[in-house]
C-alpha cells in the first residue's frame, strides 16, 4: 500500500469515526470514565439544597452571609489502546476482516478521548510487543495511531496478552483507561498480569469475533491452516462429533475470557464483526454510568 492509498483510508476512517465521537460517544465516554478527583473552581452564594458541609466559612463571615465551595471533576486522563496485530485478526469471513473493524473502534475510542482532552497512547502487541506509543493529545497524534494501525505489520503472529498486560504495568505508572481489543484467541494464561493491571488501572475487554469462528460448516475432508502458528490439518468437518467439540471447544474460549475478565475486576464487551460495535460500545458506556 502506496502512501497516497493509506492517507486516503487514513481520511476515510478519520470522518467515519470522528463523526461517531463527537456526536455519540463523547458524552457517554465522559459520564463512564471519571476524572482522577475533585479540584476547587469557585466560591459562590449558598442555593437551596446545597450540602452545608461544602460551606466557607471564612467568605461566609467576611460577607456576613452563606458561601459555598465549588469543585470541578479533574478530568485529564490517559487512554492506553492495546490491540491485538496477531495472525487470526486477519481473518474474514463477512465483508470486513476483524483488524479492520478493531481499526475503527480504536480511533472512534481515541476520538472520544480527544474531545475530552484525555491523552491517547497505543500498544500493539502479538506475542511480543511490536509498536509502543506513549500518551499523548492532539488531532495529529490520533491520526498517526489510526496510520499505524492500517499499515503496521507485526513481525509475529503468534499471542502472548499476558506479556503485553506486563508492559502496560511496567510502563504506564498513573492510572489509565485501558482498552484491550482482541479476538482473545489466545492461551488462557494472563490471569495473574490481568489481575496486576485491573488493580491500577480501568481495563476493559472489547472481544471482536466473527460468526464463521464459532462453528465449523459441513464441507467434507478440508485442509485448515492455523493463521498464529502456521499449522496445516486434514479435518472431517462432515463427521457431526468433529463440529461439536469444535464449537464447545470455542464457547469454552468465550466464556474463560468473560469469566478471567470478571474475576480480576474489568469491564468486558464483545461485537460480532457483521453487527454494530456502536450499539456494544453505547450500552457499555451507559450501564457504566
Amino acid at each position: 500500500m502506496d502512501t497516497k492509498e493509506i492517507l486516503k483510508k487514513v481520511r476515510k476512517i478519520e470522518i467515519k469515526t470522528r463523526r461517531l465521537s463527537d456526536h455519540v460517544f463523547s458524552g457517554e465516554y465522559h459520564t463512564s470514565f471519571k476524572g482522577r478527583g475533585m479540584t476547587f473552581s469557585e466560591v459562590r452564594q449558598y442555593q437551596f439544597g446545597d450540602d452545608v458541609r461544602a460551606i466557607d466559612w471564612n467568605v461566609t463571615a467576611r460577607y456576613n452571609e452563606p458561601y459555598v465551595k465549588v469543585f470541578e471533576e479533574e478530568r485529564e486522563l490517559t487512554m492506553m489502546l492495546m490491540v491485538d496485530v496477531s495472525g487470526s485478526e486477519n481473518f474474514g469471513s463477512q465483508q470486513y476482516l476483524k483488524r479492520e473493524i478493531i481499526t475503527e473502534i480504536a480511533a472512534t475510542l481515541a476520538f472520544s478521548a480527544t474531545q475530552n482532552n484525555d491523552k491517547i497512547g497505543l500498544i500493539l502487541f502479538t506475542d511480543q510487543i511490536e509498536l509502543y506509543i506513549p500518551p499523548k493529545k492532539g488531532k495529529s497524534h490520533v491520526l498517526r495511531i489510526i496510520r499505524e494501525l492500517i499499515e503496521f505489520t507485526p513481525q509475529s503472529k503468534r499471542t502472548h496478552l499476558g506479556q503485553a498486560l506486563q508492559f502496560l504495568s511496567a510502563t504506564q505508572k498513573k492510572k489509565a483507561i485501558v482498552f484491550v481489543i482482541s479476538d482473545f484467541l489466545c492461551p488462557d494464561d494472563y490471569e495473574k498480569p490481568l489481575k496486576i493491571a485491573s488493580k491500577k488501572h480501568d481495563v476493559t475487554g472489547f472481544r471482536i469475533y466473527d460468526p464463521r469462528e464459532a462453528e465449523l460448516p459441513n464441507l467434507g475432508i478440508v485442509e485448515t491452516l492455523d493463521a498464529e502458528t502456521g499449522q496445516i490439518a486434514i479435518i472431517d468437518t462432515g463427521t457431526a462429533i468433529v463440529r461439536q467439540r469444535y464449537a464447545a471447544l470455542y464457547r469454552e474460549k468465550v466464556a474463560r475470557f468473560k469469566e478471567l475478565f470478571s474475576r480480576c475486576g474489568a469491564g468486558t464487551v464483545q461485537s460480532r464483526v457483521d453487527e454494530s460495535y456502536v450499539t456494544r460500545l453505547l450500552s457499555y458506556f451507559k450501564a457504566r454510568a
